[in-house]
């Protein structure tokens, strides 16, 4: 068709407006217009031993519907002045190494909707991550050393702490140095051998807040790398030979151990109401009289002003004890074998627990 002078029409193909971007008709426009561009290939790379992703240079448990978005995001280019974009995924597992990404796009583009379709393959590759690299090689970085004060721990407490472990690594962060190397027991107590000096002193500071005690560290150097001194952190939980609740014998006078501090315990007077702080120096020479776990509750069955009686379970007996200083005349009494002989405990908020 013939173009009057001056009319605008498309510089493809001539014809007559309207006409789109870089002075173009729509099937022009079209023709030379891509929604996306996608690669028929693109890599990634998984660890062989724990099945890990590597991410930008990181190795981290990703969902296979997070890794293709990953991918997608990697290597699918929009147009630069595409608007609305929509996409669609389909994946299509070829083999245990090929998975066929189907994707469908769209977006607007000056003004015009385009749609397309692609199919980008995602390949992956074996590799292994630093973790299972340093696993097989026996790496450590830390030692954490269980021992107790005055005695050997207890098999019941050992279970105990080391169980508190796995609880610290699973609130902490994910970390893929947080992996134990080797443990066992030792004479005197039982070590654990790990790959982070972080989650040693994570430990050590989740066993004195809940069992008391010490902790000691040593760093040992074992070279350089880049300059800088390499060591090894060993760190040494002493947890006292007592635990809260216990019936103990402290400045010549029986105590109950009530709560833990930074430097010591909080001891409260059985005989009567006092309370005071102590030091980890102070309480050196405590001797365990009778531990919580071997209390026992029993029924008050008559009572008076200062004295109870209740059906010794021992001898099935009546046999009397003096009231604690704190009694409200409650139903049960909690009583602790000092010698051979029932004392009756003050009341305090731990005796309520599990």
């Amino acid at each position: 068709m013939a173009k009057g002078l001056g009319g605008d029409f498309c510089l493809i193909c001539g014809s007559d407006p309207p006409l789109f971007a870089d002075r173009m008709c729509e099937p022009c426009t079209r023709a030379r217009t891509r929604i996306a561009e996608v690669p028929e290939n693109t890599n990634f790379t998984r660890c062989a031993r724990c099945g890990l992703i590597d991410m930008h240079g990181r190795w981290v448990d990703v969902p296979e519907d997070k890794l293709w978005d990953e991918l997608i995001q990697r290597n699918v280019a929009f147009h630069e002045r595409a608007e609305e974009i929509g996409l669609a995924c389909q994946p299509q597992t070829v083999s245990d190494r090929h998975t066929l990404l189907h994707l469908q796009v769209e977006g607007v583009v000056d003004d015009l909707l385009y749609q397309d379709e692609f199919t980008m393959r995602a390949r992956m590759s074996n590799g292994v991550c630093l973790t299972c690299t340093r696993r097989a090689g026996n790496y450590f970085e830390a030692t954490v050393q269980l021992r107790s004060t005055g005695r050997r721990l207890e098999e019941e407490e050992l279970t105990t702490l080391r169980a508190s472990l796995d609880d610290v690594i699973e609130n902490l962060s994910d970390d893929p140095m947080f992996f134990i190397t080797s443990e066992g027991s030792v004479t005197g107590g039982y070590d654990v051998v790990m790959g982070s000096k972080g989650l040693a002193r994570a430990w050590g500071r989740h066993l004195t807040v809940n069992w008391g005690g010490q902790v000691g560290e040593t760093n040992t150097t074992v070279g350089r790398k880049d300059g800088v001194d390499v060591t090894r952190l060993t760190l040494l939980y002493r947890k006292p030979g007592y635990d809260l609740g216990d019936v103990v014998r402290w400045r010549g006078d029986l105590w109950r151990p009530s709560s833990w501090s930074k430097d010591g315990a909080i001891m409260e007077r059985i005989a009567r109401q006092e309370r005071t702080g102590a030091t980890w120096r102070d309480l050196d020479n405590v001797l365990v009289i009778a531990q919580m776990k071997n209390h026992i509750t029993v029924d008050v069955l008559n009572k008076d002003d200062s004295v109870a009686e209740f059906l010794n379970p021992e001898t099935w007996k009546m046999t009397s004890v003096r009231l604690p200083w704190d009694y409200d005349g409650a139903s049960t009494l909690r009583l602790a074998n000092i010698e051979g002989e029932f004392i009756a405990l003050h009341d305090m908020a731990l005796d309520h627990t599990d």
